[in-house]
């Protein structure tokens, strides 16, 4: 089963998700994407890491070309989150670039897809505030979109988590 959790800021989206990978078949693998740039990015890690010490995961980080990720065996994958995935690949140094970023990342989740039983897949809802970004950031904002319709329409399940509460979207 392939399920895609989207969510606003602080909604519980990543609680969701660990929560329904948690119960999926074993190795279950945490696919963390976020880049750490300060001290208060490495202890925001190292607190998600000690939340998930007693749920069996083991912690992978990957920032950039998710394609190239080999799973050492079939199980479960938790992938937090493409918002991240999405900004390292249009930004960060060594990413795919604003031509690459929406092919790096919806074939690096195909890739990580083929290796897994069960993949769980977090994602930003940044698209409903009405608000007109600076056009870097709009461009981010359109790619991510792209990325989350793809996969919308490729899993299973899509669920959106509104203040907590989990609303199932597709199923």
């Amino acid at each position: 089963m392939r399920t895609l959790v989207i969510g606003g800021a602080a909604c519980g989206k990543s609680e969701y998700a660990e929560a329904l990978a948690a119960v999926q078949p074993e190795p279950r693998y945490y696919i963390a994407t976020m880049m750490p740039f300060s001290r208060e990015d490495y202890l925001r890690i190292e607190k998600h890491r000690l939340q998930r010490a007693e749920k069996g995961f083991i912690t992978m980080e990957r920032f950039t070309d998710l394609k190239g990720l080999v799973l050492p065996q079939r199980g479960t994958a938790l992938l937090e989150c493409l918002g991240n995935l999405t900004a390292n690949e249009l930004f960060a140094e060594g990413g795919a670039g604003e031509d690459g970023a929406y092919d790096a990342v919806t074939s690096g989740v195909l890739a990580l897809e083929a290796q897994c039983s069960e993949l769980v897949v977090v994602t930003n809802d940044v698209f409903c505030d009405g608000v007109r970004y600076p056009l870097e950031t709009q461009r981010y904002i359109d790619i991510l979109a792209r990325v989350n319709n793809t996969l919308a329409a490729r899993f299973e399940r899509t669920v959106e988590l509104v203040c907590g509460i989990p609303l199932p979207v597709k199923s």
